[in-house]
């Protein structure tokens, strides 16, 4: 019977060489969703129009939702032996997303709010999928659960972009 060699694992158990292209997704992820926080925050200040009041407190919640997150990603870099990206001109090379500037009218900023939602959702679910190889619980369910509030906040942002007036 032949003896195979034992794979390399990390702290966690987990294999080294996969954790390390996971941590390398979670950065990507973590600088999206930097640019993503920036957008809602440039809407949150910019917003105007009948809907302000509105939506104003709603783009709050959501960058405080987005803030959450990103410190949760980065913690989870840490956690798996890596370092998190933190400068901008790093989450400006990893960035996927459109950048919104001077967006004030409010179905500008809920599209750019879905555009980013999908583009997050896109990177989250190949984390989700590399995450169950290993079996990497700690990333596999922080994605699960940011996939499926994501997936709400973008059927509300749908519900909302379908109104008639």
């Amino acid at each position: 019977m032949k003896t195979q060699a034992k794979e390399k694992t990390n702290i966690l158990g987990l294999p080294v060489k996969e954790t390390e292209l996971i941590a390398a997704e979670l950065n990507i992820l973590l600088s999206n969703f930097q640019v993503y926080y920036q957008n809602l925050r440039g809407i949150h200040w910019n917003i105007r129009g009948k809907r302000f009041f509105d939506l104003h407190v709603k783009f709050e919640e959501l960058y405080n939702d987005a803030q959450l997150k990103i410190d949760m990603v980065a913690e989870r870099i840490l956690t798996l032996g890596a370092v998190p990206l933190h400068t901008f001109d790093d989450y400006v090379t990893n960035n996927k997303l459109t950048v919104g500037k001077n967006v004030s009218k409010d179905t500008e900023a809920v599209g750019l709010i879905m555009e980013s939602l999908s583009g997050l959702l896109k990177i989250e679910r190949v984390i989700l999928e590399e995450s169950a190889k290993i079996e990497d619980e700690g990333t596999n369910s922080m994605m699960s659960d940011f996939i499926k509030e994501q997936e709400k906040t973008m059927w509300m942002m749908k519900a909302w972009s379908e109104e008639e007036i």
